[in-house]
């Protein structure tokens, strides 16, 4: 199946990038959510090529890191969403080497403990999650510092290649 053309509007980009990055971005991350319902499962993965999933990726991903870290990543079914698809590849493609590596990194410590870390668990084994599994934190921390410029790298590749991501109308 291939995927859903997803169009954009000349003005709504405008709008958007007038607000910035994040701006611009949101109005590309708004248009996938709604053609996917905002969920990613086997029904909906094919209505997104690779680089509007690899956005899509990058939103939850940040959502998510900012939220609550790697842990809550994984514990809210993101883990084979970044880590078992070409997101780091991806990337390193946009320009965020650094990033990419990151995600290799962290990727290594979700293979090694993938049954520990997606197990269902209570607010208590989540919580005791953040402890036993502190290789996590630099990497969050790493990403943190580097979120803004991580962004605008992304932004910036988007722009340039506005016909990887949606036809514009």
């Amino acid at each position: 199946m291939e995927a859903t053309t997803i169009e954009i509007t000349d003005e709504a980009l405008r709008k958007g990038a007038e607000e910035g990055m994040d701006g611009f971005l949101q109005v590309f991350i708004d248009k996938y959510l709604e053609v996917t319902g905002g969920v990613i499962n086997a029904d909906t993965m094919s209505l997104l090529n690779g680089n509007q999933h690899t956005l899509l990726g990058y939103h939850f991903f940040r959502e998510e890191i900012n939220e609550g870290g790697f842990v809550q990543l994984i514990q809210n079914g993101y883990g084979p969403y970044i880590f078992d698809n070409p997101f780091a590849k991806a990337m390193r493609v946009y320009g965020v080497k650094d990033f990419s590596k990151l995600l290799y990194a962290a990727k290594e410590i979700y293979d090694a403990n993938r049954k520990d870390l997606e197990k269902d668990c209570d607010d208590d084994e989540f919580m005791a999650m953040y402890e036993q599994y502190e290789a996590f934190d630099d990497l969050e921390e790493e990403f943190m510092e580097q979120e803004e410029y991580i962004t605008a790298k992304i932004a910036e590749y988007v722009d340039e290649h506005l016909d990887l991501f949606a036809q514009i109308v």
